[in-house]
């Protein structure tokens, strides 16, 4: 499902409303309509206050109150506005309403009002700020929001929580906690990203008549992955193949005290159907890989205090040219300047697709022009914390030249110059993910809540799996090891990347409904990948 951002939705509105003719006031009408039913669907009460703004959304708002008023519910309609500062469709539906008999009040009504009225009317319908709000909410806006959430009363708000930013998910000063949220045409960014998603409650999207080839156009690059995506992106197993069919995966990966983070990269590949998985490990940590594989083969390389020296570079570059189809590196490998030559070396010269995580990623010297020279397709898989340390490296490249429009928006000025937050990161996820990926040719598995997932092309994608339980040691290193696994097999980043991360999650989900998520662990989430799979496919 395509997912918008408020300058598209705009657009949407726009075409919908000049190239077919269709009035807006025909669209408002069917808005208000849809969450009209859905509010009789969901409640069956006959008492509702409607809070409507100035905008379109108060438009939709106005709509709700005359309809349910028509079927003789008991409706208060508080106006933040006064009727002269309504918009042109809003002005409208406010004198139909009227004309109706449909109880019209001032908010400051609403604000000084005896609690009788709100226990009769035990519903509220947010129509307040629509999908384009920019700016903070400030003043009566704001004394209205606050207002709406110490109620305590269930809320419907139409479009999007009000205070909600529809592009990143972030709330404008003060924003509504809605119960449920009545969307239309698509879903927004700001639906699905935190703070955004705990105010949206559960998401009801209608189609109020927008044509279908424009909501499902191309020129919309961001996408919910469902399902059924990635049941048709997951690899088929024919009967007359064998291992070498499905992928050889050098896992590059563990230091003293970190082997448990490479064992399970690798056998997290194996569970998603990789054919053969070997570990490249320290020679002097052999002995503790040797009684713990089981399935998986081991590459033995010369170390340097229990982490990879790289005078294991021609060992691992001949194994790679001769064995392997993809090599995922990172996983507990350790920080150091052997590891750092190891990566920018895997980067320059390996000829098989790169997972890179962790440890790998905190060994990148340089920025986009070091990931555009690879000469395969590379999958960076950071947190918020490693995305910051990627970006200021593409940031460092660029502080000399031309100032770069897409950087600046995620950079703060701090002493000594200017520098990316994980703050920064997590402010918006999407542009930032979508930005990168360009930029530097590569794609990127932004993990956190929720996991985007960017191609160079310019399209993202939005996980909808996963849960609070997975925040523990060792989930990312799962994480790398099935996009190796699918990579393996498939050859292709971004179908791999799109199944191993909704697969991920829809497993960690599966483990936490058995076991909770305070005890939950990385281990759990590689036990039922198989159920996962299953899941998807069936018994084939």
């Amino acid at each position: 499902m395509k997912v918008v951002s408020a300058e598209e939705m705009q657009k949407i509105d726009t075409e919908t409303i000049q190239s077919l003719g269709i009035p807006g006031s025909v669209l408002m009408e069917r808005a208000g309509l849809a969450v009209a039913g859905r509010i009789k669907e969901i409640f069956g009460r006959r008492r509702v206050i409607v809070i409507s703004g100035s905008g379109n959304n108060g438009g939709d708002g106005l709509v709700v109150s005359r309809n349910l008023h028509n079927e003789d519910w008991d409706v208060m309609t508080f106006l933040i506005s006064k009727p002269e500062y309504l918009k042109a469709d809003a002005l409208q539906q406010y004198r139909i309403a009227s004309k109706m008999g449909v109880d019209i009040r001032p908010i400051e009504e609403l604000l000084t009002s005896h609690p009788s009225i709100l226990i009769k009317h035990p519903i509220i319908v947010d129509a307040i700020l629509g999908t384009g709000l920019t700016k903070e909410v400030k003043g009566l806006l704001a004394d209205v929001i606050r207002f709406i959430n110490r109620l305590k009363i269930p809320v419907v708000s139409i479009d999007i929580p009000s205070g909600i930013s529809s592009d990143n998910g972030q709330i404008m000063g003060e924003a509504v906690k809605a119960e449920y949220t009545v969307t239309f045409g698509l879903p927004k960014r700001g639906h699905l990203l935190y703070p955004g998603v705990e105010h949206t409650g559960e998401l009801i999207i209608e189609n109020i008549g927008f044509p279908r080839d424009i909501i499902e156009s191309d020129k919309i690059k961001v996408e919910l992955i469902e399902k059924s995506h990635v049941s048709d992106l997951l690899p088929s197993r024919v009967r007359y193949s064998h291992k070498g069919d499905y992928g050889h995966v050098l896992v590059i990966a563990g230091s003293k005290g970190k082997t448990g983070a490479a064992l399970m990269t690798a056998k997290a590949s194996l569970r998603c159907g990789a054919g053969l998985v070997t570990l490249g490990i320290p020679e002097s940590l052999s002995g503790i890989f040797q009684t713990r594989v089981t399935e998986e083969m081991t590459l033995i390389l010369p170390d340097k205090d229990g982490a990879l020296s790289s005078e294991a570079l021609d060992q691992i570059l001949t194994f790679l040219d001769e064995k392997a189809d993809v090599v995922a590196i990172g996983p507990g490998m350790g920080v150091s300047q052997d590891s750092r030559r190891i990566v920018m070396a895997l980067m320059k010269n390996s000829t098989k697709p790169l997972v890179i995580d962790a440890d790998g990623i905190n060994s990148i010297e340089g920025g986009m022009s070091v990931f555009r020279k690879a000469k395969a397709p590379i999958i960076f898989t950071p947190h918020p914390g490693e995305m910051a340390k990627l970006l200021q490296g593409m940031r460092s490249e660029t502080q000399n030249k031309k100032t770069d429009p897409s950087l600046t928006t995620f950079t703060k000025k701090r002493r000594g110059g200017t520098a990316v937050s994980t703050k920064d990161v997590e402010k918006d996820r999407i542009t930032i993910a979508m930005s990168f990926a360009e930029k530097s040719g590569t794609f990127l598995v932004l993990k956190g809540v929720p996991t985007v997932i960017a191609a160079p092309e310019g399209r993202a994608f939005i996980n909808p799996t996963g849960n609070p339980g997975m925040a523990t040691a060792g989930t990312g290193d799962v994480l790398t090891g099935m996009i190796a696994g699918f990579l393996g097999q498939n050859r292709h980043p971004l179908n791999a990347s799109i199944t191993a991360v909704f697969l991920h999650g829809m497993a960690g989900d599966i483990a936490a409904a058995q076991k909770g998520h305070h005890s939950l662990i990385a281990s759990d989430i590689i036990e039922n990948i198989p159920t996962a799979i299953k899941s998807l496919k069936g018994h084939e």
